[in-house]
């Protein structure tokens, strides 16, 4: 299944977080959900357990709202049971229930194997287990596709090289700091799945900029690299752009990437971004930027080899 993406896809971990229904604050994650949908970027990226569900229940009021042409841009996917960790068939058919009802939609274009850390592949992978759940939704025609959303490189090869998926995305392994996850993309792309590279920024640093308790995929940026960081703003400054701009754009170029996913969950993110993307790097910065040298990642993935 070839999905059409744009090279943008608005991530919505953090949509709705904290709100209580009918309350002003959901009123305005609506609307920022509303500009979301109404954007000119093909997929809202949610789960079922961002922000608890309520990043689901706010697209739904959103989808509400605009019509049923925006019920086909929300991909989303099916997580373990948040009490007991169980991550089989009949936790994923339960897990898509529960985003449907939330959405209010009965199908959707894409749905992933969230986070698939509470069983081990081989679980996954086996008689009843969470990945045929997935496999009888796309032949039953309530998802176009199925894909794995994680960050384990190693993991996500092992998950990438059975071939029964449509789509991939990693987070933070496709940076400007880290770029473990490029032999999977490409086995990906070779396999004709779509790619999609979540987290551009680190979650952090790389909007940030190299400050002290700067992070990069969720835990404090090391001294080495906070100064890798220093020198690649400098070279940003130089050349007139900032440092989220390059970031972006390192993803945006790659022709490994199909669409890269990026958080949107406050008003005027949307338009912040689309302002980044639209920024002309010059290309003799990615010449200065690979004199930098490899970047001191923090990333280790080795005990899931």
């Amino acid at each position: 299944m070839a999905l059409n993406v744009s090279p943008l896809t608005l991530g919505t971990s953090g949509l709705g977080r904290n709100t209580e229904p009918g309350s002003p604050e959901e009123e305005a994650a609506v609307a920022i959900a509303v500009d979301l949908l109404s954007s000119s970027h093909g997929f809202a990226d949610t789960s079922n357990n961002y922000s608890g569900g309520r990043s689901e229940a706010i697209l739904g009021l959103a989808i509400a709202r605009i019509g049923p042409d925006a019920a086909t841009r929300v991909i989303s996917k099916v997580d373990a049971d948040p009490e007991s960790g169980a991550f089989d068939r009949e936790r994923v058919l339960r897990s898509f229930d529960e985003t449907t009802t939330r959405l209010g939609v009965d199908r959707l274009p894409l749905l992933h194997l969230h986070d698939p850390y509470t069983v081990t592949f081989e679980e996954a992978m086996g008689p009843g287990g969470a990945v045929a759940a997935l496999i009888e939704l796309r032949e039953s025609g309530r998802v176009d596709g199925i894909g794995v959303a994680a960050a384990p490189v190693p993991l996500m090869a092992r998950y990438v090289g059975t071939g029964v998926f449509d789509a991939v995305l990693i987070h933070n392994r496709f940076t400007v700091v880290d770029q473990s996850a490029a032999p999977v993309f490409a086995d990906a792309q070779e396999r004709g799945m779509t790619v999609f590279n979540a987290a551009p920024f680190g979650s952090g640093i790389l909007v940030t900029g190299p400050r002290e308790g700067a992070i990069y995929d969720y835990r404090p940026a090391t001294p080495d690299l906070i100064a890798w960081v220093e020198r690649l703003e400098k070279v940003c400054v130089a050349h007139g752009v900032s440092l989220p701009a390059v970031a972006l754009h390192y993803s945006l170029r790659s022709p490994l990437v199909d669409s890269t996913v990026v958080g949107v969950a406050s008003p005027g993110r949307r338009a912040q971004l689309d302002d980044l993307a639209a920024t002309p790097i010059p290309e003799e910065l990615w010449d200065e930027l690979e004199a930098l040298g490899p970047a001191p990642s923090p990333i280790d993935d080795s005990r899931y080899a």
